[in-house]
């Protein structure tokens, strides 16, 4: 999902057909505290990508002033942010982009090269939010099915998993799946794959 934030509506509109025309949802917000009140609803561990396309200079709250927000919440890998900017100096690009933006362009701008940036920090979003949510699970897993993952992972059967750990071959075949059913996989080829 694209967020563009500007407050100007002739380029909300325009950027929003760019969206269309690449098959990239999209949402407009005429500004920064609109942006934020709808944020608080969307997950961090929604695995759909999420970029921010951001004006630099707004009213209410300025596109820096949001990415600092942004940035504190700990979001900008979840949403990369690419500013865009019709005021924009050297200076300023440098700083947002050292800080973590995704990229910087300056009005006006080529539509094809805005739209391919965009498509990365949309892959990029995918990725650190699947890594997020695969954190997420790894964190549920008890010390016990820590233990009996890397082994799993190791390719340990459970007999010589049950002897290594000193439990019985069913308690062993208990967290097993639990593992399974935390780790949202069925075999143990899916749970290397994922964790690799």
């Amino acid at each position: 999902m694209l967020h563009i934030i500007d407050d100007e509506e002739v380029i909300r509109d325009s950027l929003m057909w760019l969206a269309k025309s690449r098959g990239i949802p999209a949402t407009a917000y005429e500004s920064g505290k609109t942006f934020l009140a709808t944020l608080d609803g969307t997950t961090r561990t929604n695995t759909q990508g999420q970029c921010v396309l951001l004006d630099v200079r707004m009213p209410d709250i300025s596109g820096v002033a949001l990415f600092d927000l942004l940035t504190a919440r700990g979001l900008t890998q979840a949403f990369p942010v690419i500013f865009l900017t019709g005021h924009g100096d050297v200076p300023m690009a440098v700083d947002t982009l050292k800080r973590g933006a995704f990229d910087f362009f300056e009005k006006p701008f080529n539509d094809n090269k805005l739209m391919d940036r965009i498509q990365e920090a949309l892959t990029s979003s995918e990725h650190a939010s699947a890594s997020a949510a695969i954190h997420t699970r790894l964190s549920a897993l008890s010390g016990r099915e820590r233990e009996v993952l890397d082994l799993i992972l190791e390719g340990k059967m459970n007999k010589v998993i049950a002897d290594k750990l000193g439990i019985s071959m069913r308690t062993v075949e208990v967290h097993r799946a639990h593992i399974f059913d935390k780790m949202n996989v069925k075999t143990a080829v899916e749970l290397a794959r994922l964790l690799k």
